[in-house]
């Protein structure tokens, strides 16, 4: 299983030493993102129980799409308070409203050792772009 994860993190660090537009950060929780639109003002980010709004597409490592924002359409999400793909759980929290970032999630922070038993295969890496689109704040 270490033996798994080291090989799929030099993957993706192959991916983002090739991708030399984007300026990547890596997380605390284990993934890698990239910021394609930046929203520099003093807004804030949502937290435990805040309900946020986005739009997101997953590929691989290679571009391919595997679930496109057409097909999956505007996700509502309770912070912290659903399931949802871990990686992008940690990442929604680092984004303002219209922000537009992008996420390397290794598959121990995406769908794990099973995959999503329908288009993402076993110990699968995956890239998701995500526009935090609103963030209703918990009352």
């Amino acid at each position: 299983s270490k033996a798994l994860n080291e090989i799929e993190v030099q993957k993706i660090e192959d991916y983002i030493a090739n991708d030399s537009l984007q300026t990547y950060e890596v997380s605390k929780s284990g993934f890698w993102y990239s910021y394609q639109k930046k929203v520099y003002n003093n807004a804030s980010v949502p937290v435990l129980g805040d309900e946020v709004i986005f739009e997101y597409q997953i590929s691989d490592l290679y571009g391919n799409p595997i679930y496109i924002k057409e097909e999956l359409g505007l996700k509502k999400y309770l912070v912290d308070k659903e399931d949802f793909i871990p990686g992008l759980q940690y990442g929604i929290k680092l984004m303002k409203e219209g922000e537009s970032m992008k996420f390397i999630i290794p598959s121990f922070n995406a769908f794990g050792v099973l995959g999503d038993e329908k288009k993402i295969g076993m110990n699968t890496s995956i890239i998701s772009r995500i526009t935090l689109i609103n963030i209703n704040k918990d009352e």
